[in-house]
């Protein structure tokens, strides 16, 4: 038996134990992918019929810790090493102006509608490492010798809810909890802020199964952007719990005043200016549980007014017949977004590489997306940093790989998963794996790994 059946079986029973079911069968045949990861990939991607199963694909790796002199493997021309080590499940990353670096420690807040579907989800997830109680905190890092390691740490904030996005505005720090945006009082050289946090808006909370919260302030900092999940995968308990959800929305700093900027966004995270044209970008996770081919995650420049589909059709108008009732008139507003990165891929992180000072130039003229990794993708997609080229402000071409090595040989097992991303204050791109507890710190020295975890 290969690394895929035993991952199948693996899946099988999981669910067939979630469901109660005292005997079971499974097929050695289960469904898996028919086209390439990057034929779901790029500007015209290709979206084959639904393939809706009995029993959805569950196709997991096991965490397997890194161990000492290993780390991701890098494309050629590129190094990589460890700025920091020993964090607890590092999930979004922040540059300050002064150079030190925000990681948000966080995980889950565990408050999913109790579904038997969102259990069997909850044991999936705990299965390659996103299953834990959430540290609840922001950590500073500091590299004070300017060698690419963080040998200050501390604890920035503590006692936060699922806290994830971060940005300062003049001496205000901003942070996203899973429920809620808060502003907190912040100086120059701070390692702890002690002055008690503000509440600036509430935030779609609830039943949170997208609980993650990104912000990004304006150019002229009077507005936070604001990403928020939708609660299911599909609108499966109504769009009554779906109000506020599955798109970006508008802060305004001075009132509090909350709009909706782009909608039908079933899961956005990473948010980013485009260095050229000032546009707004952003990466999505799309749908699952309709093949393995489907639906690719995808990069655009988000329109404001616009409808990108979510419940009622994927990459514009391909109409999700799951979605109850139908809704014919959404589905003709819908737009298609730029670029697709790949089905399943979880592409959550996003960078863009022109001030990337300490890499090649061949590597900053793009856009660096961090892919989490599927779990419903038979075989898997993702657990990778890709970069994407840009010309004129508009992706291009094909993404390159740049970490790799993640996962393992067989795809039995994981070392880490790549998340939250930013370029330090000298130009190194910098990556969480918040299973590893890392933060892998890219330049353009060296030549990179040549074999998985080793130089």
């Amino acid at each position: 038996m290969n690394a895929t059946q035993r991952g199948y079986l693996a899946g099988a029973a999981a669910v067939a134990l979630m469901l109660g079911v005292g005997a079971w069968k499974v097929t050695m045949r289960p469904e898996q992918a028919t086209l390439q990861v990057a034929q779901g990939t790029g500007p015209h991607p290709v979206l084959p019929a639904p393939n809706r199963t009995l029993m959805p694909t569950v196709n997991v790796a096991t965490p397997s810790v890194w161990h000492d002199g290993e780390h991701p493997i890098t494309a050629p021309g590129l190094s990589v090493s460890a700025y920091a080590t020993h964090l607890d499940h590092p999930r979004w990353l922040y540059t300050l102006p002064n150079g030190d670096v925000l990681v948000a420690e966080s995980n889950s807040p565990g408050t999913d509608k109790q579904t038997l579907k969102n259990r069997i989800a909850r044991f999936i997830m705990g299965q390659v490492g996103a299953g834990g109680e959430s540290p609840n905190r922001i950590i500073l890092l500091r590299d004070t010798k300017g060698n690419g390691v963080a040998d200050v740490q501390t604890v920035l904030l503590d006692h936060l809810y699922s806290p994830f996005g971060m940005a300062l505005v003049g001496d205000d720090l901003y942070v996203a909890d899973a429920n809620a945006i808060l502003r907190f009082p912040y100086h120059e050289g701070d390692t702890h802020i002690t002055g008690p946090g503000v509440k600036v808006t509430d935030l779609p909370a609830g039943y949170n199964h997208h609980w993650t919260k990104n912000i990004l302030a304006s150019p002229d900092s009077r507005t936070l952007y604001v990403t928020i999940g939708s609660n299911s995968n599909i609108a499966d308990n109504g769009m009554a719990v779906e109000e506020g959800r599955a798109r970006i929305d508008r802060l305004d700093i001075a009132t509090g005043e909350l709009t909706p900027f782009a909608t039908g966004m079933r899961n956005p995270n990473g948010l980013a200016w485009e260095p050229h044209t000032g546009a707004l970008w952003a990466v999505v996770n799309e749908r699952d549980e309709i093949g393995s081919d489907l639906v690719p995650d995808y990069i655009t420049a988000v329109r404001e007014g616009a409808f990108y589909g979510w419940p009622y059709s994927y990459y514009g108008q391909h109409v999700d017949t799951r979605a109850q009732p139908q809704q014919p008139d959404m589905v003709a507003r819908a737009i298609a977004p730029d670029y697709a990165v790949g089905p399943h891929t979880a592409s959550l992180g996003i960078a863009f590489s022109d001030n990337a000072a300490l890499l090649p130039d061949d590597w900053r003229h793009g856009l660096f997306v961090a892919q989490h990794g599927s779990w419903n993708r038979r075989p898997k997609s993702g657990y990778k940093v890709v970069y994407v080229p840009f010309v004129d402000g508009h992706p291009v071409g094909t993404p390159k790989d740049v970490l790799t090595g993640f996962l393992t040989p067989d795809e039995a097992h994981v070392h880490g998963r790549p998340v939250g991303m930013t370029l330090d204050h000298d130009g190194a791109l910098l990556v969480a794996d918040d299973v590893g507890g890392v933060i892998w710190h890219v330049t353009g020295n060296g030549q990179g790994a040549t074999a998985a975890g080793h130089e």
